[in-house]
């Protein structure tokens, strides 16, 4: 029953000294040191606990009535299983599984066959193995944990020499688990294929009601304490503006796949697009809302204080319905949204200055609440992503076969270090030693502050668990009494799966000693938890090491490269919307490129974070440089967004063109290191187009202040 000592993969978060931990503090948080650990309970599951816990259960169960051992092969391919469900419609999850199931078997039966052929020969084999396990991240989430969990299997294969006829039931017994998960899974306890979409949909209007809460709260303390009144609005926008883009764009991915599986014709899929096109287009009018409010005088605080208190109430009816997928056609409902809509609208018309954000803020929230649209029709679904399969798997191998991919470097970065500990793993002739390999392998990942984080978490959370792992050893004294602790364990183990990383480690520890257990009868649980953890911590290590000194890849050193994606983004969108205002463009080319640039400023952001929690203290001053001009994007995207509904801060037609002549070399010398163009246009001290140059200016200085932090030219 060793073979149940995994449960080692899956996600992380946390740093070094330069990061501070923010305990379970789950939302937005504009402190890129700050280690994202947080307890997200909304994503708590206990269905989903309760149909894995049963996969398991049942053949353990099984296995202790008629004690046939390969039965623990099947329970570990079952177990499995269920990890590697990454969820979202049946069409594209049963692949997956099915394709682990495959390898799982083939990987249990041939590194078992090899094991009596010596480590001279069986540990290059596992290596090789180990990189195409590594390299699999290429092809996105699904393959990921497909080969995360075929890595795990790999190794726990080598723990045993077996023959032919051993391969033959082995291999029987690991399909056979993996079936009867998909089958529980799939058939048996389906679990809604529209409610991870749903409930992606409804965090974002979540995260929109968190946002205008902050707003409210904001223009009142920025009134009163006006010291830090620009480090709050850029707080403010920095750490809001990237937790609403990161849930569009996860609500959008898991819709979009949705609909793709179910076809654009099915009622729920085209609501859920619907929802998600008007929560972006919402989010806009909130970034020019928070634009005007900055500058604005007392009076329009007031009155925006009364229209963001009704958008709370009407952003938590969205969400609480989009939720529990209550019918937009209820009268009820109807009438009391309308009512809140009505009212918030009453009130943006008394202040010129709200009058036409309120009115956009109106009409999205009618199209999110009634998903009714002007025309009638569905946004279109066709993105990337439908090419035909050979494209979708020839594609990005072909992209990350050279060294210059951190994906590939990583890979190569796995098998190197994977040898030696394999070296330990398999001489040592400790039963747990696999866990050194395992841990060190999971670990790993391709950028260092990543791998850093990982380990953190699950060193912390093995530790845990074993500490309570001790503690249920009190309770349980025999096999029975062990096998019935299992299920509550597994239970909670996968209830708590994406609600927090390193929670769920501490749960599933127990569970996986607790397997040990009953595979090797007599065996202490406190030695089992103690060599749990003993190998756990060395793997993170080790990991953390190896990352380290095989061809690190220093944020730092990417960061010119994202910074360089980001002004040229929004000097597509600076473009865009400027062209649009002059009526050189129609008004739908601006959502996709706003949405391009506030993706391109979360990239630029998630890149600071990591290179801030990196040990590289020589390049700090260098990443304050970066962090003014993020913060400057944001607030010049904000300054742009609000053309759109305050028309009457938009210049005249011969001074826009001119304004748009110059951001387009003005961004173009941000981009290349250069100086700013001579001839800037003439404009208002205080006004909207003073703002703008103010933001490139503030830029400008930055950049110029740190030499070689220009950004890099195009390749």
């Amino acid at each position: 029953m060793a073979a149940f000592s995994i449960m080692c993969c899956g996600r992380w978060r946390a740093p070094p000294k330069l990061a501070r931990l923010r305990l379970l503090k789950a939302g937005p948080d504009a402190n890129l040191a700050h280690l994202p650990v947080s307890l997200d309970l909304r994503a708590l599951s206990v269905a989903e606990g309760i149909r894995a816990a049963l996969s398991v259960a049942i053949i353990v169960a099984a296995n202790e009535w008629i004690a046939f051992p390969p039965l623990n092969e099947a329970a570990l391919a079952a177990l499995l299983t269920c990890l590697c469900d990454a969820g979202g419609p049946i069409r594209r999850r049963v692949p997956a599984l099915l394709a682990f199931a495959l390898i799982g078997a083939c990987l249990t039966v041939g590194l078992g066959l090899l094991r009596s052929t010596g480590l001279a020969f069986v540990i290059p084999v596992a290596c090789l193995l180990i990189f195409c396990t590594s390299l699999a991240r290429i092809w996105g989430q699904s393959a990921l944990q497909v080969g995360n969990l075929s890595t795990v299997v790999a190794v726990l294969a080598m723990d045993r020499s077996i023959d032919l006829q051993e391969a033959g039931i082995l291999a029987a017994a690991f399909i056979g688990g993996s079936l009867w998960a998909l089958l529980l899974t799939m058939v048996i306890w389906r679990i809604h294929p529209f409610r991870p979409a749903r409930r992606a949909v409804a965090e974002v209007f979540r995260r929109m009601g968190v946002l205008a809460g902050d707003l409210s709260g904001l223009i009142a303390a920025t009134s009163t304490l006006p010291a830090r009144v620009s480090e709050a609005w850029a707080d403010h926008a920095r750490g809001h503006r990237r937790h609403v883009r990161d849930g569009i764009e996860v609500a959008r991915t898991l819709v979009l796949d949705t609909v793709r599986a179910r076809g654009q014709s099915s009622a729920r899929s085209g609501q859920t697009l619907i929802q998600v096109e008007a929560a972006d287009q919402l989010f806009g009018g909130l970034i020019a809302l928070s634009d005007v409010l900055e500058f604005a005088g007392p009076d329009t605080r007031a009155t925006a204080a009364r229209v963001l208190h009704t958008l709370r109430l009407l952003l938590a009816a969205i969400a609480d319905d989009t939720s529990a997928d209550l019918p937009p056609n209820d009268p009820a409902r109807r009438a009391m949204v309308e009512r809140l809509m009505d009212t918030m609208a009453g009130i943006g018309q008394t202040d010129p200055a709200l009058s036409g954000i309120t009115a956009a803020l109106v009409d999205r929230l009618r199209i999110a609440a009634l998903l009714t649209t002007p025309a009638g029709l569905l946004p279109n679904a066709d993105e990337p992503g439908t090419t035909a399969w050979r494209d979708r798997v020839a594609g990005p191998l072909r992209a990350n076969l050279t060294w210059s991919s951190a994906s590939f470097r990583h890979a190569v970065r796995a098998a190197v270090v994977a040898g030696p500990a394999l070296v330990i793993t398999l001489s040592s002739g400790n039963a747990y030693a696999h866990w050194l390999t395992i841990t060190l392998v999971l670990t790993l990942q391709p950028f260092f502050a990543l791998t850093w984080q990982r380990a953190v978490e699950r060193i912390i959370g093995t530790v845990l668990g074993g500490v309570v792992a001790a503690g249920v050893a009190l309770l349980v004294a025999s096999p029975l009494a062990t096998a019935a602790a299992l299920f509550p364990l597994a239970v909670m183990a996968f209830a708590v799966r994406y609600v927090s990383f390193g929670l769920f480690m501490a749960c599933m520890t127990p569970l996986v000693v607790l397997l040990s257990e009953l595979g090797r009868p007599g065996e202490s649980e406190l030695v089992i938890a103690g060599m749990r953890a003993l190998y756990t911590v060395l793997g993170g290590a080790l990991a953390v090491l190896g990352c380290a000194v095989l061809w690190p890849s220093w944020e730092p050193d990417r960061l010119a490269l994202e910074l360089r994606a980001a002004l040229d983004a929004h000097a597509a969108y600076a473009d865009t919307e400027l062209a649009v205002l002059l009526g050189e463009r129609p008004a739908a080319a601006l959502d996709p490129v706003r949405r391009v640039a506030g993706v391109a400023s979360n990239n630029l952001e998630a890149s600071l974070a990591r290179a801030l929690q990196e040990p590289r203290r020589s390049a700090r001053a260098g990443l304050e440089a970066v962090m003014v001009v993020d913060a400057a994007l944001r607030r010049l995207a904000g300054r742009l967004s609000s053309f759109q509904h305050d028309p009457a801060s938009v210049p005249d037609p011969t001074t826009l063109a001119a304004w748009r002549d110059w951001l387009r070399l003005a961004f173009r010398s941000l981009a290349d290191g250069t100086a700013l163009p001579p001839g800037q246009p003439a404009h208002e001290p205080n006004g909207p187009t003073a703002r703008i140059a103010r933001q490139i200016e503030l830029m400008d200085g930055a950049l110029r202040r740190e030499n070689g932090l220009a950004p890099m030219p195009a390749r």
